[in-house]
């Protein structure tokens, strides 16, 4: 049984950790996979998991995530300008650190990542705080696993009513 939806994760900056718990669930509810980068990222040999390898142009995987979602896919991406378009297009993003990404949040995300981005680039800040253990992944394995439950129950709520609009409609 595949499921109505698929996983996106823009693969280039997704940490290990984050990418087996990707495969785990997918690997036990039958989730399509794909992940998109610019070189490839080990992903296990199954029809459920598709590498897929942009060209190492500035923002070319973005665009490749971009154009091909479905409405009712789920985006794992921590590229804050990648999110905001796909929480444009209504798709569910989350990042590698458990962030559901929304149109209530994304303005404000973009403003903190843009003045972070000024400050470094003038030298008043040193590195970005990059670091991930098991609390990051909890967060993130809790934050998808949510998301997937949403997306589960949706799809038997649209089953059911279909099903109840069948018996009224012979």
């Amino acid at each position: 049984m595949s499921l109505p939806f698929s996983i996106w994760v823009d693969a280039d900056s997704c940490p290990v950790d984050v990418r087996q718990i990707i495969i785990r669930f997918a690997k036990r509810l039958e989730l399509k996979t794909y992940f998109v980068a610019n070189h490839p990222i080990p992903s296990p040999k199954s029809e459920l998991f598709e590498m897929i390898i942009a060209d190492a142009t500035p923002d070319a995987a973005d665009n490749i995530i971009v154009e091909k979602i479905n409405p009712d896919d789920i985006a794992i991406t921590r590229d804050i300008p990648l999110a905001s378009r796909l929480v444009e297009k209504q798709i569910t993003v989350i990042n590698d650190r458990g962030t559901l990404f929304t149109a209530e949040n994304i303005r404000e995300k973009l403003s903190i990542r843009d003045f972070n981005k000024t400050l470094y680039e003038n030298g008043l800040i040193s590195e970005k705080n990059t670091s991930f253990g098991k609390k990051e992944a909890n967060l993130f394995a809790n934050c998808f696993d949510r998301e997937i439950q949403k997306k589960l129950r949706g799809n038997l709520n649209i089953r059911q009513r279909q099903g109840t609009d069948a018996l009224r409609h012979p």
